[in-house]
């Protein structure tokens, strides 16, 4: 990896929204497809590892939690890798960890040896992947960007939709070590998807000998990328959205983990409560890029962050009115209107930070906040969990979640409205390919428009006819 070229691209390169970035978005398509539903698709297999193993649900259960905690909480250590070998090599190194983990989970004998190997092992590969696919993205679109980031979105309920019932399939035929042994060539395709992305190059413009070493010497006194840049706490607005994303987290995976319990406990048969999970990820399917439509209209685009904050509030407000659910009926318009609010809240999230932050800083940013959403989704469900196991009524459950999102969306909307305004006294944003120019840049091609304006004209019209 020491001879990778690093995908750092020029500062004067702008985002194809296109071409070859339809191959990146298909690559991120499925890599976000794995990353989000794979931790789910496991749980198939826990009815089998109970009995082969001896163990309890809960002790089953940690498979999953582990996995979605090196999905976030290994953000930083990928944010250094990202911008240390660049994010091709770290992708296909990632899918290699995750084949693996499943490959030698499929020889395990305890189920401690499944907590490393498909938990730690397939999770931080996957944590490899999902990372640098959102940062390429970011990279490869920049108009077009909240369309892109929707599809992109929308791998995970299609990965869920295939992945669960495919896991059933592989159970039924091969076993648990055959399910395992199968799924992890599977995730050889995070290699093939890692390979997709390929690093944007500046355009060559001629130079003459003078200029080329002028260049070279300012390349070597430029001082070395940070490998990890926490300068982004200082910015007000990066502060606010990583705030509410970690109150979000603690209540956004809660109804999705108990709504199928929820229906059992009604009394409807097995089926009829899973039924509830396929109605939400179908609504999710087409939830996710419609969003990202709508938000890269160009009245939309520039208030994404409010219509994040009604997304999320569109979200808690469904998981309050559940509540009162008292039959099945009701459950499925509780799916209907949760998948929609879910999918323009994954749809729109990474969007969202990209905006805050820019390209430049999006690698440490998601890195970062991941980080602290790991926090929260390891105690999100386990607190829901200690409060059903109190008060044995769902309707506390599904009432603490809605309650958290709800918070969560009046941060980020007041925070916003209050904390970041434009001062009177503060020129407007110049743009240069949709992303604001730096202070130094812009001065200095305002330096040299002021000094072209004060030579004579007789000098200006001697060096065009020298040229």
């Amino acid at each position: 990896m020491g001879g990778a070229v690093v995908d750092d691209e020029p500062s004067d390169v702008k985002a194809p929204d296109g071409g070859w970035g339809w191959a990146v978005l298909a690559g991120g398509f499925v890599i976000t497809g794995f990353s989000y539903a794979f931790p789910k698709a496991v749980s198939v297999f826990f009815k089998e590892l109970i009995r082969e193993f001896g163990v309890g649900y809960s002790d089953c259960a940690w498979i999953s939690s582990i996995l979605l905690a090196m999905l976030y909480g290994t953000g930083p250590l990928c944010s250094v890798l990202v911008n240390k070998f660049g994010c091709r090599p770290v992708m296909m190194v990632g899918g290699l960890f995750a084949s693996l983990g499943m490959v030698l989970a499929s020889l395990a004998t305890s189920i401690i040896h499944i907590y490393i190997c498909t938990g730690v092992i397939t999770g931080l590969g996957l944590a490899l992947n999902f990372q640098p696919s959102l940062i390429m993205l970011n990279r490869y679109f920049s108009e077009k960007r909240p369309l892109a980031n929707g599809l992109s979105a929308a791998g995970s309920p299609v990965a869920l939709c295939c992945l669960s019932p495919l896991g059933q399939v592989l159970q039924y035929h091969y076993g648990w070590r055959g399910g395992f042994l199968i799924l992890g060539g599977l995730l050889l395709n995070c290699c093939a998807c890692g390979a997709l992305m390929r690093p944007l190059v500046g355009p060559k413009k001629p130079q003459d000998q003078e200029l080329q070493a002028v260049g070279e010497a300012e390349r070597k006194l430029k001082p070395k990328k940070k490998l990890l840049d926490f300068s982004v706490f200082k910015d007000r607005g990066f502060l606010i959205y990583a705030i509410a994303a970690s109150i979000m987290v603690l209540g956004l995976f809660v109804p999705p983990v108990f709504v199928v319990s929820y229906a059992k406990e009604m009394g409807n048969e097995d089926t009829k409560s899973a039924l509830l999970l396929t109605i939400l990820g179908f609504i999710d399917i087409f939830a996710r890029p419609t969003c990202g439509l709508i938000a890269g209209m160009k009245w939309v685009r520039p208030r994404s962050v409010y219509l994040f904050s009604f997304a999320i509030l569109f979200n808690g407000i469904t998981d309050v009115i559940s509540s009162q659910a008292t039959d099945y009926p009701g459950l499925v318009v509780f799916c209907i209107f949760f998948g929609l609010s879910y999918g323009m809240v994954g749809a729109l999230q990474f969007e969202v930070l990209m905006a805050i932050v820019g390209t430049k800083k999006f690698s440490s940013a998601l890195g970062l906040v991941l980080l602290m959403e790991a926090i929260a989704v390891l105690v999100g469900p386990p607190g829901a969990g200690r409060l059903l196991d109190a008060t044995h009524n769902y309707m506390y459950v599904f009432l603490l979640a809605g309650c958290e999102v709800i918070l969560a969306s009046i941060v980020i909307c007041m925070g916003n409205f209050l904390c970041i305004k434009k001062k009177p006294d503060e020129p407007e944003a110049h743009l240069e390919n949709g992303a604001p120019i730096e202070m130094d840049k812009l001065n200095s091609l305002l330096e040299a428009g002021e000094h072209e304006r004060a030579q004579p004209t007789g000098v200006r019209g001697g060096a065009a006819e020298a040229k």
